[in-house]
């Protein structure tokens, strides 16, 4: 099952949608994949188009692929402008992720602060070719995404840079609009942050995530690249502390992202 197969599943059934194993990181499924199944269920509940403002994603336990998971929505507060909600992946009776979404409708407002300019990247044909799926080695849910490394170095590599990043989008998808689902998979399609500074491979993944969308969306195909960059500002003890930005090819912001991450090393 494809990106797009796997949402129509979540929205059609929510109480019963298997991870197939193409879809998984180690024992576990691809968290941007949970997150955005959670938050397709979650949008259902929406009464009307506000849109996502934030999500807090918590990754509790492993979700193992092949086994059923039921996607639990329960709305906390509905208001004139924001709506929260809360969002649960349960398996075998087990809370696997957890998300706490804010949805909110735009209002007229005298403060106009744009974003800051976008990290300079080698532009997408100057960058690596992409990182190929590679049985065995590389995470089983990379034969679903692009990467193209343009900033900082491969996981284990033993790069000191704090930065990491270069182009992304998902593989063998039709072409359809970009919306908050597919941004979390591009986003947390990364490795965590940490990974570059290693110098063998060691286990490492997100104990909690926050995103923050840029609304509207712009307006871009699942076939269009995206610009992703993390800063590691933080680690020590086996837990790092991240922030991350996605943009457009052009550099039109979509996204912010904070995590903190995970190494067994």
């Amino acid at each position: 099952m494809n990106f797009k197969q796997l949402l129509d599943a979540v929205r059609a059934n929510p109480e019963s949608v298997s991870v197939p194993p193409s879809w998984t990181q180690g024992r576990a499924a691809f968290g941007g994949l949970m997150a955005a199944m959670v938050y397709e269920t979650m949008r259902q509940k929406i009464s009307d188009d506000r849109p996502v403002r934030s999500l807090a994603i918590s990754f509790v336990a492993p979700a193992a692929a092949d086994v059923p998971i039921r996607f639990d929505v329960e709305v906390l507060r509905e208001g004139k402008a924001v709506s929260t909600l809360l969002g649960r992946a349960v398996q075998d009776g087990q809370v696997v992720t957890l998300v706490q979404g804010n949805f909110g409708a735009g209002r007229p407002s005298v403060v106009d602060v744009p974003a800051l300019p976008a990290t300079e990247m080698k532009a997408l044909e100057d960058a690596a070719p992409e990182l190929p799926h590679i049985n065995g080695v590389t995470p089983e849910f990379m034969q679903h995404v692009a990467l193209r490394w343009a900033v900082g170095g491969l996981p284990f590599s033993g790069n000191q840079s704090r930065q990491m990043g270069g182009w992304v989008r998902l593989r063998g998808v039709a072409e359809e609009p970009v919306n908050e689902a597919h941004l979390l998979a591009l986003v947390d399609a990364w490795p965590p942050s940490l990974m570059p500074f290693l110098k063998q491979p060691a286990a490492g993944s997100t104990l909690t995530w926050t995103i923050e969308f840029m609304q509207p969306t712009a307006q871009l195909s699942t076939l269009d690249w995206c610009r992703y960059c993390v800063e590691t500002e933080h680690a020590r003890d086996g837990y790092g502390h991240a922030a991350a930005e996605l943009r457009t090819a052009q550099g039109e912001l979509l996204a912010l992202s904070r995590q903190t991450v995970t190494v067994f090393a």
